[in-house]
């Protein structure tokens, strides 16, 4: 489908650059080699240019490419102005396509070639990053992702030579296709080794187990993959190499919690230019910025990806394999890692001796050896062994490099002495042990330490008030602070004097702050990052005057919730306008969002709105005359009981532009979405979902949008709507445009018979989602669309009730 995209573009006059950008093995050089043979392309150009750009290249090699291809005098080759002319000549009366494969770095075109000078010719390069894609400043750019099941399937099967249909093999077949996970590369190679195999099951099954094991075993066809994804590995600087292969700690698919990842980047040492900076004053908080920095990296060349959670990342099972076995012939960096394997006994000695980390989450171990004798280990991560209820007292006697120590979701009660052991140690996740009571008080030996995450334990700040150097704690409410009122003595959270990041969870059923906790709370100077919940107004004036006389928490109010709270108090209007993320649950009092002043909410990022019965829309327009929601980038209403429209009137120019995310969920009187022109102000929204609104018809308003131009929502990617059972329409013909729209997914809609969508307004459509009974019922006046639609379907068939 990617070629078929780039056809479309090269046919569009106002483009002229197109950049393609995916990991290694998605089959980049392969859509470039289709381009440069296709008959379609050669009606198209006069003539088409292919050059393969090395790591080692200069504006003179590519030169010298480029004049071969077109068979001028190379005896003639001379500087780079002289050569850039004469290639301009030759080409200047010429419509010429570019195809610049495995770019690497920027290269200035008008220097190689005085591009700039032909408008008629385009350029299309082929990139393992996203920022060089950028820095070339292309027009279009196509994201070439793996292959879905279904077109890995059918790929393996032409690699093979013959369809697939034994009983015997097939089911073999169908787990030799997931290992290679999506990628066109593997696929290749993996079906021409397959292809040798005849008909034999047991060489088949012989196969597949060598490829399961592959990081250890030779096998065939997987050299050459190897090979392509260890230069992606080579190229990167030792720091972020270190920071790839840490990711291999975790389940293949794992999603990994991003927060979490670069916290145990920098513990583990991989964030060197944190201690460097001038301002050491939020060096915590930097750390993260520069781990932020490094993540954006590893993902612009595809080593990571990621997912579907906005806070979440990703490592593809292939590379994670390749990730293993670079660390197996390290010598440095040996690593022990059976995560989700249901292993009830701990490894032998022999595995884990001279591991530097080790990953056995997951798991239902339910003891640990006596004496782990690991001198190296920097990361030991034991986390949700739920089963496990005690560590042995002399367990970490020999871990003093020890730097990360995840043992959340354990049913640990305590901690052994040997603790203080641990000098070493940044970051200690503790999390979700339900049955945690007791801290050893030797735990002030761990002078190092950064990270503590207690929520969900029944410790209290008591038991760790010595601690008075960590720079991020998360605790829960009430537990942290029972006793406190009447042991004040024993220390206090204005005692952690270094503390950048304080988060909590709440119970609302429990009343556990009281003025002085709040006091101490906002006398922390170095916090940058605060989150909790104001049970009621009252506390949250509180808080609000000693904010704002100290000025030093104003930043740090980036999430605030306000529950079972009635009516409007001016002390939240003030709060919203230094908020980023606002969440209103349960609220009374308030029929609109409008009401809390919209001048107020033009920081906010992030709105959530759940749970209430009295909001009846979420803007009104009638009572706005200034733009609102200027840079609110994600919206989602959850379980309003009586909301019926999102915006009730027309709301300024400039309102809501920059929204990415709009999410309706269990709003049974939600009848309008899109009404009176609100549509128009959506530029760059690329995911809507619409879930159990039951009184919901149309999504797109016929009647309100009269006036609609053709490409209403340029930027819509995902659309996906579930159990909207009076739903007919989402627009009522062909008539606009979805240039953007890749995936829809739609069910238990089934009063819906028509889709919007053709050949011609959505080009880009990927994946179409949906029940077979749906499907089957669809109308279409288009049958060819409805075929090609083939290829792209998933469908589900409905369990019966």
């Amino acid at each position: 489908m990617a070629v078929q995209d780039l056809l479309s573009f090269l046919e569009d006059e106002q483009i002229r650059r197109v950049r393609v950008w995916g990991t290694v093995g998605t089959g980049k050089s392969t859509i470039m080699q289709n381009l440069n043979n296709h008959e379609q392309v050669a009606k198209m150009f006069d003539i088409v240019i292919w050059v393969t750009v090395s790591k080692e290249w200069n504006v003179e090699k590519l030169q010298e490419a480029i004049m071969r291809r077109l068979k001028l005098d190379m005896e003639c080759f001379g500087d780079v102005e002289e050569n850039a002319w004469r290639i301009y000549e030759e080409l200047k009366e010429k419509k010429y396509l570019l195809l610049l494969d495995e770019v690497q770095d920027f290269i200035d075109l008008n220097a190689v070639m005085e591009i700039h000078n032909n408008i008629d010719s385009k350029v299309v390069l082929a990139s393992r990053s996203r920022c060089v894609c950028y820095d070339m400043e292309a027009d279009e750019l196509i994201n070439v992702k793996r292959l879905s099941p279904a077109d890995a399937w059918n790929m393996f099967q032409e690699k093979v030579g013959h369809p697939i249909s034994s009983p015997l093999i097939k089911p073999i077949t169908e787990q030799v296709v997931k290992e290679c996970d999506g990628l066109p590369l593997l696929i290749d190679r993996i079906g021409k080794a397959f292809r040798k195999k005849g008909k034999d099951v047991s060489i088949w099954r012989d196969g597949l187990n060598r490829l399961r094991k592959w990081d250890r075993v030779k096998t065939e066809g997987m050299d050459e993959v190897l090979n392509f994804l260890k230069f992606c590995y080579d190229d990167l600087e030792e720091n972020k190499r270190d920071c790839f292969l840490y990711g291999a700690l975790y389940p293949e698919e794992c999603e990994i919690y991003i927060d979490y990842l670069l916290e145990c980047w920098n513990a583990e040492g991989f964030i060197h230019d944190a201690d460097e900076l001038v301002d050491d004053i939020n060096d915590f908080r930097d750390a993260r910025d520069i781990g932020h920095a490094i993540l954006d990296a590893l993902i612009d060349v595809s080593l990571l990806e990621r997912s579907d959670k906005k806070k979440c990342v990703k490592m593809n099972k292939v590379l994670r394999k390749m990730a293993l076995k670079i660390s197996s012939e390290s010598n440095g960096s040996k690593f022990l890692v059976k995560p989700r394997q249901g292993l009830q006994d701990f490894p032998d000695k022999k595995e884990w001796e001279d591991a530097s980390r080790i990953s056995l989450m997951d798991n239902q171990l339910c003891s640990l050896p006596e004496f782990l004798q690991c001198h190296h280990l920097s990361t030991l991560l034991l986390q949700r062994n739920n089963g496990l209820p005690a560590i042995p007292e002399f367990f970490f006697d020999s871990m003093r490099n020890l730097r990360v120590l995840d043992l959340h979701g354990t049913g640990i009660g305590s901690l052994p002495s040997s603790i203080s052991n641990l000098i070493s140690l940044k970051g200690m996740y503790l999390n979700s042990c339900t049955h945690l009571i007791q801290l050893p008080p030797n735990i002030r030996e761990l002078v190092q330490l950064e990270v503590l995450d207690l929520r969900g334990t029944k410790l209290n700040l008591l038991q760790i008030g010595n601690l008075t150097w960590l720079k991020c704690l998360r605790i829960s409410l009430p537990s942290f602070f029972r006793g406190i009122r009447t042991q004040r003595q024993f220390g206090s959270i204005s005692a952690f004097v270094s503390l950048e990041e304080f988060c909590t969870d709440y119970d609302l059923s429990e009343q556990c702050w009281d003025e002085v906790l709040m006091e101490e709370v906002v006398t922390v100077k170095k916090l940058t990052s605060l989150r909790f919940c104001f049970p009621t107004v009252d506390f949250l004036k509180t808080i609000h005057t000693l904010r704002f006389s100290s000025h030093r928490i104003i930043r740090a109010t980036t999430a605030s919730n306000w529950s079972n709270g009635e009516g409007m108090h001016p002390v939240i209007a003030e709060v919203l306008k230094v908020t980023h993320a606002f969440k209103l649950v349960n609220h009374k009092g308030v029929p609109n969002l409008s009401d809390f002043g919209t001048n107020n909410m033009e920081n906010m990022l992030v709105c959530s709105v759940e749970g209430g019965n009295e909001i009846r829309t979420i803007l009104c327009g009638d009572r706005m005359t200034n733009s609102v929601f200027k840079n609110l980038e994600v919206l989602h209403i959850n379980n309003e009981l009586r909301l019926r429209s999102v915006c009730q009137g027309r709301i300024p120019h400039g309102s809501l532009t920059q929204l990415i995310s709009l999410t309706l969920t269990k709003c049974p009187e939600l009848k309008k979405i899109f009404s009176d022109g609100m549509i128009q102000q959506l530029p760059e929204l690329p995911n809507l979902k619409v879930e159990e609104c039951h009184q919901i018809e149309e999504i797109i308003t016929e009647s309100e949008n009269l006036e609609l131009e053709a490409n209403a929502l340029p930027r819509l990617n995902n659309l996906i709507l579930i159990d909207l059972p009076k739903l007919r329409s989402i627009w009522v013909d062909y008539s606009l445009e979805w240039p953007s729209l890749q995936r829809v997914q739609i069910s238990e809609c089934h009063m819906l018979k028509r889709l919007p969508f053709n050949d011609a307004n959505a080009a880009k459509l990927r994946c179409v989602e949906g029940q077979q009974s749906w499907w089957e019922a669809l109308e279409w006046e288009d049958d060819a669309f409805r075929e090609s639609l083939q290829s792209i379907l998933h469908l589900q068939i409905a369990q019966p009730q």
